[in-house]
């Protein structure tokens, strides 16, 4: 009888030690989705906001631009904020810098 409970306890030890070590290996997965979102997620959009950063940054007189409404035209002036868009002939609109989408072809 003495030896049974003494085989039991040894077993109750050991699995206590392996559920310390499975706590680690619960954070396995966690960790592996973090990476996962960062790839496919986070990295895309820091790329993309750096790409529109540096289209605005590079703006100049006369190119063709749109806007995230969809207004297409021709920048006439710059501002530190703001563009002066021809939408018409002599049709001009400011907009924020912010609001360019994308140059346009």
């Amino acid at each position: 009888m003495i030896g049974t409970a003494y085989a039991m306890g040894q077993m109750a030890g050991s699995g206590g030690q392996a559920a310390a070590g499975g706590g680690l290996g619960a954070f396995v997965p966690i960790i592996l989705m973090f990476v996962i979102f960062y790839f496919l997620l986070i990295r895309p959009q820091q790329k993309k906001a750096k790409e529109h950063q540096t289209m605005i940054a590079n703006l100049k007189k006369g190119d063709r631009v749109v806007t995230s409404g969809g207004i297409h035209g021709l920048i006439t002036s710059l501002d530190e904020t703001t563009v002066t868009l021809e939408i018409a002939e002599k049709v001009r609109v400011k907009v924020n810098r912010g609001s360019l989408a994308g140059l346009n072809k």
